[in-house]
Formats: C-alpha cells, sequence, structure tokens
C-alpha cells in the first residue's frame, strides 16, 4: 500500500536520510551501513509526525501533527530496503528502531500493526523500540514481546534527577524512573530479555553519583545500559566533538565498572544530513510551514538544550 506520495533521499557516506510526504503528515526515516548492508543494516522509522512529547534535545519537539498508521510505518522500513537494494535474508546483522521520531508507546495501534507486518516480512529483522516511558499500558507489549523474541525495549532515561528530567522532557504523564525500572524488569521476566536505558551524556550528568544511581534504579542483572551522544537539533550548529565524546566514552565506563554491559550510540551524518537522533531538520520546516496541520507540543516555546561543548578557559 502506497500510503506516502513523495520520498526524498538525503546521502552522506553509509548513511541515508529519507523524508516521506503526504497530504497531513511528513516522516524521516535514517538508513544506515556497518560498512556495507550485507553485513550490517540498521534503519531508524518514525512513529509520528512531530511529537507531543517536547523533549527539549530534538527537532520534533516543538510541534505535533498526527501519529502514523501501521502502514505509514512499515512503508518507512520498506522503502530503506529498496533504496539499500539488498536482499534482506542475506543482511547478517538487521536492526530495525523506532525512534526517529515520534513516542511509540503514544501509538499503539500503529506500532502493534507495524511491527506484526515487519515481523512477518523480516523474519530476520530485530525489532527495536525506545520509548521515554509515558504512562500507559505496557503489558500487551510484554506479551507481544513474548510471542515476538526479535523484539527489544529501550527507555529514553538520560538523567537521575527527577527534576533535571522533568525540564528535558516536558510531557506531564510519564512514569518516574522507578516506575520505568519496575516495567522494565518485569519485562526482563517474562521475555528472558534485558532492556535497555538510553542515556544522553552531558557535563552535568556523568559524574561518579549518576553511575550509582543508575545501578541503583536499574540494576545490571535485569538492564543493559546505551550512552548517547546528543545530536544538535539547529540546522548549521556542528554538533560532534570530541568533548562529548568524552564524556560518553568516560561515563561509559564507569558503568562497565558497575557491572553493565555498554553500547556508546554515536549516529553518522549529524553534521551534513542531520542523521542523528531528533536533528530531524527538513522536518522542523515542514512543521513551521504547515501550521494548519501542525500544533505546538508541551516543549514549544522551553529552552533548547544543545549538545555540549568543551569550555574555553579565559586567561
Amino acid at each position: 500500500m502506497q500510503t506516502f506520495s513523495e520520498v526524498t533521499h538525503h546521502v552522506s557516506d553509509n548513511v541515508t536520510k529519507l523524508v516521506f510526504r503526504n497530504d497531513t503528515a511528513v516522516a524521516e526515516a535514517v538508513l544506515y551501513r556497518y560498512p556495507t548492508y550485507e553485513e550490517r543494516t540498521v534503519i531508524c522509522c518514525s512513529t509520528m509526525s512531530g511529537c507531543p512529547v517536547g523533549c527539549r534535545f530534538c527537532g520534533a519537539g516543538d510541534y505535533f501533527a498526527r501519529a502514523l498508521t501501521g502502514e505509514e510505518i512499515y512503508e518507512q522500513v520498506v522503502e530503506c530496503i529498496r533504496h539499500a537494494d539488498v536482499d534482506p535474508d542475506e543482511i547478517e546483522k538487521f536492526q530495525i528502531m523506532f525512534m526517529s521520531m515520534g513516542e511509540p508507546m503514544l501509538n499503539r495501534r500503529g506500532l502493534e500493526g507495524a511491527i506484526l507486518m515487519l515481523a512477518a516480512m523480516y523474519p530476520n529483522a530485530q525489532l527495536l523500540i525506545s520509548t521515554m516511558g509515558p504512562d500507559v499500558d505496557y503489558e500487551w507489549l510484554t506479551y507481544l514481546s513474548c510471542d515476538i523474541p526479535q523484539i527489544g525495549l529501550q527507555f529514553s532515561i538520560h538523567e537521575t534527577d527527577p527534576m533535571r528530567r522533568d525540564g528535558l522532557i516536558p510531557f506531564r504523564s510519564k512514569l518516574t524512573l522507578e516506575g520505568i525500572s519496575r516495567v522494565g524488569m518485569f519485562w526482563a521476566e517474562m521475555t528472558g530479555r534485558k532492556p535497555f536505558f538510553n542515556y544522553c551524556a552531558a557535563d552535568h550528568n556523568t559524574e561518579f553519583p549518576n553511575a550509582l544511581a543508575l545501578e541503583k534504579l536499574f540494576p545490571p542483572k535485569y538492564w543493559e545500559a546505551t550512552i548517547s551522544v546528543i545530536c544538535e537539533r539547529n540546522d548549521g550548529m556542528p554538533a560532534r566533538n570530541e568533548h562529548q565524546q568524552k564524556l560518553a566514552k568516560d561515563f561509559s565506563a564507569m558503568l562497565l565498572e558497575r557491572g553493565f554491559n555498554v553500547r556508546v550510540f554515536d549516529p553518522a551524518g549529524q553534521d551534513d544530513i542531520g542523521g542523528g537522533c531528533g536533528q530531524l531538520w527538513f522536518v522542523q520546516k515542514w512543521m513551521k510551514d504547515n501550521p494548519e496541520l501542525a500544533r505546538p507540543s508541551i516543549g514549544n516555546g522551553r529552552p533548547v538544550v544543545h549538545a555540549p561543548q568543551a569550555q574555553i578557559a579565559l586567561l
């Protein structure tokens, strides 16, 4: 089923960003190869057009148009595979991530429909759901994850201080950190797989007490860790820098010492095509150009969080 009327491609080395548009929505998907599509293919797709959650480092954090249908989510993946010109059955490591734009757990109908179609179409693909943890029902996803072992789950934490997290993620109806931990541990017990927490490294939240807090909240027996860089949402502002990469690397080492399995997420394509998480340069312009379709989210007008930069000492 063709659900988007236009697809635009932006290519940078091993990263391709695909922009989808129709009369009522815009979406982005990002396609990565490591180093070839046959060896490892990663697709990050959108579950919403814009987002109501309002995360302050995310380019979709100011406006929300609507949730995407299961067919619209599914089509993004199919188009990425078509662009890659690869036989999906021949991909050694194939990962589909619901994490480009939108909050998946606020779009159960679209997410569930897409998962069922994608699991049937690509049985060798891992299906990772990345959520900030809205206060909704997670039992359906837990039981679906038992039936479909390719499903993985990740929660965006980013702060160990609840007040700082509220400032970063202003959406009100969300789980506490303790609530996220309970949901994740139940999912782990039921599926036999560990969920991930995702944590963006910044200057203020990568000290030893933060590592201890994460260990207490998310025991390594049940959880794995993803440490991410903050991808700059403003077009023209460089995001990748040695200072931010060192923050992520050093904090990852702390978590390794606390017993976590840790992966560092520093996506390619940040500074040329906006291929990193939350950059969404084209989407930001579309939202401003279509005020009749895009309404302000709870994040609109709040201070923007930028990628951390090294401070230059004044002599």
